[in-house]
């Protein structure tokens, strides 16, 4: 795919191209969207809306990274979203596994036996259940780094903020992040478990 043609197309009004781009893309921002909201359906209108913004912005686009600047959109929709709810999203785990299939492979492995499968189940909750309990800001930043893989640099320009509060959240996340789960303690894998003194 040449990115750099296709968004000079669509720029020109073709959109056809920019189907391409959406259709390129959509899984990433999509997930992104789940991530932050929490829940299928608020996802699937956030990267709606996350296109349809992008399209009536893409002659603001001028060259850099195009996949940054379409999250950057993603993200800052969420937040404007989660402030018009003025509620924290919730997830439901039915949810999770129905539309997240890809990231739960796993599960479908005929050589786990149901035990272990309930096991990674409850798992998947209670991460699930943490990372939805973050402020806003902190899950955003550990979304992208930690479930999406983005480099400190690639997610400080997604969200617009400093490479040092961007590190400043993802530190603060991960410590909410592992608190939380100590809650689960049970469920985790001996060597994530922390040992009591």
């Amino acid at each position: 795919m040449d990115e750099e043609k296709l968004i000079k197309q669509a720029q020109r009004g073709d959109v056809q191209a920019y189907n391409t781009l959406v259709l390129h893309y959509q899984q990433v921002v999509y997930n992104v969207a789940y991530r932050i909201m929490g829940e299928p359906q608020a996802a699937e209108d956030a990267t709606q809306e996350a296109f349809i913004s992008a399209y009536q912005s893409l002659n603001k686009f001028r060259e850099g990274n195009f996949k940054a600047w379409l999250l950057r959109i993603t993200t800052n929709g969420c937040y404007d979203e989660l402030r018009r709810r003025k509620r924290r999203p919730q997830s439901s785990l039915e949810g999770i596994t129905d539309n997240n299939e890809e990231s739960f492979a796993f599960l479908r492995d005929p050589a786990i036996g149901p035990e272990s499968r309930q096991q990674q189940l409850e798992l998947i909750q209670a991460i699930e259940s943490c990372l939805q309990g973050l402020p806003d800001d902190q899950r955003v930043t550990a979304v992208l780094c930690d479930i999406e893989g983005y480099d400190y640099n690639e997610i400080a320009d997604m969200t617009e903020v400093s490479l040092g509060t961007v590190k400043s959240r993802i530190s603060r996340a991960r410590s909410k992040l592992r608190d939380c789960l100590q809650g689960f303690k049970e469920l985790l894998p001996d060597n994530y478990r922390l040992q009591s003194e």
